[in-house]
């Protein structure tokens, strides 16, 4: 991420990929240092008998996956990402190497977790993506709040999506996590995700 405000312009219009094509479809999240404290993490994985050697998409990795995305949808922590000038940063960010780094398929910016479903490309590779968009809007949201200090949590969770059911799935999570999470009544209304988006470019044509 460079140093220029991020400009706000969704230029993949979120239209989806053909799985004949090379690059990767990713759906990831990453949350606020305090979403989900690592010693709750270290509990559940206790209970659930964590094994050095566990593979996605063991059920007892899916069970893990999903108590953390409940205990994020519950709003624990300081929530920054609730004040509109630090999701706003957040979402820019997302966008601003839209259709240069990788293609935007979907988002949210929850008031303590970020959604995103994006098409990488070959020369871009995901971590570096997530690490530009974790390292600019950590120094940026700080300045905002005034703080210092660890803003995200270190580590991220991806998928890569196997086929159009999946992603058509993982597209219909990520811009229904605010209403699941009762926030909203339906996707379009939540500001910081492409449900919001889409309604307002369907509105422009």
């Amino acid at each position: 991420m460079n140093d220029d405000k991020p400009e706000s312009a969704w230029r993949s219009r979120g239209f989806l990929p053909h799985f004949d094509q090379p690059s990767l479809v990713q759906s990831l999240t990453y949350r606020l240092h305090d979403a989900v404290p690592d010693s709750v993490v270290q509990s559940w994985k206790a209970e659930l008998a964590w094994v050095a050697s566990l593979q996605r998409e063991e059920p007892r990795e899916v069970k893990l996956r999903k108590l953390i995305a409940r205990y994020e949808d519950s709003g624990h922590g300081a929530c920054w990402l609730r004040d509109a000038r630090i999701a706003a940063l957040v979402e820019d960010a997302l966008l601003f190497f839209d259709g240069q780094r990788y293609r935007l398929i979907a988002w949210c910016v929850m008031p303590n977790h970020v959604h995103a479903l994006i098409e990488t490309e070959e020369a871009w590779p995901l971590a570096g993506i997530v690490h530009s968009w974790k390292s600019y809007t950590a120094h940026s949201a700080n300045q905002t709040l005034g703080r210092s200090g660890d803003f995200w949590y270190r580590e991220y969770h991806d998928r890569f999506i196997r086929d159009e059911q999946h992603l058509v799935k993982a597209l219909a999570y990520i811009e229904e996590n605010p209403v699941k999470a009762g926030l909203v009544a339906v996707k379009e209304e939540w500001r910081w995700g492409s449900g919001w988006w889409r309604r307002a470019e369907e509105g422009r044509e």
